[in-house]
């Protein structure tokens, strides 16, 4: 396996590319993984980046250390000011390209997304796994919404998320107490996908992004687009979109590969084309 390092700009954000699998983890543990203002502009540049590489096939977010991400760098906000003064519509205006340009990036990349979480997720942190379209935890993680313990309201989309994922009285409950939910917990409401051991966690979630990287690459854009139209669009419309991916996808070679593949009973080698 060849495995590509990526110069992210900093040390704190680590990136590699192997067997189409871009692996960015977060890399600040003394700080449980805390976005800053060098790690979070660094996250940016590679989902971006990463989402436009056509060697990649799949991106994989997770972090070193016991935790995944805390979310904002709660002591940096009690001591940072800012170098010139801004009005409240600029601070929201600049708020809403940060929330565009991180979680939003994340959930419009047409390519699989899976968050591995070695730990507590909390906060923007659980925005960013939230953003992802699968989240694997290992068993000594938790989440945490976080913001009514320092008296936010939320950003990056976790209220929006959080009612599309666990429904709306349950997204209100985690929102409202900001209580702790252990893994198990998380994946019995539905928040994430499946929890392993500590120790297997890479591994198995390096397997399933591999998995996703090799797979029929066109298809799996028209599933997410089919997917992101089922949050929004009546079901009519929602099957009109359907119609018409399908049929650009029945015209690939990956199609044409895998019905080969299932009557010669053998494996389909994809190329995303």
């Amino acid at each position: 396996m060849v495995t590509k390092i990526i110069d992210t700009g900093t040390d704190q954000l680590l990136c590699e590319v192997k067997d189409s699998v871009a692996v960015i983890t977060l890399n600040r543990p003394e700080v449980r993984n805390a976005l800053g203002d060098t790690i979070t502009p660094a996250l940016r540049r590679m989902i971006r980046d990463r989402g436009q590489d056509s060697d990649v096939g799949a991106l994989l977010l997770t972090s070193s250390g016991t935790a995944f991400c805390a979310g904002g760098d709660i002591k940096g906000m009690a001591t940072s000011s800012p170098k010139t003064e801004t009005t409240f519509e600029q601070k929201v205006a600049q708020l809403r390209e940060r929330q565009r340009t991180l979680t939003g990036a994340l959930r419009q990349l047409r390519k699989p997304t899976i968050a591995a979480m070695p730990g507590p997720a909390a906060g923007a942190g659980l925005a960013i796994a939230l953003a992802c379209d699968i989240r694997i935890a290992a068993q000594s993680a938790f989440i945490s919404t976080g913001y009514a313990k320092v008296g936010l309201s939320g950003d990056y989309g976790i209220t929006w998320m959080l009612t599309q994922l666990v429904g709306t009285a349950r997204a209100r409950e985690l929102m409202f107490t900001a209580d702790r939910v252990d893994a198990k917990e998380c994946e019995r409401i539905g928040l994430i996908n499946r929890v392993t051991s500590d120790a297997k966690l890479q591994e198995e979630a390096f397997a399933l992004a591999i998995r996703l990287a090799n797979g029929p690459t066109v298809a799996l854009e028209h599933m997410k687009d089919n997917l992101d139209d089922a949050l929004v669009e009546p079901f009519l419309s929602a099957l009109d979109g359907e119609a018409e991916r399908l049929i650009a996808s029945a015209q690939t070679y990956d199609h044409k590969e895998a019905v080969n593949a299932f009557i010669e009973k053998r494996d389909p080698k994809f190329t995303g084309t």
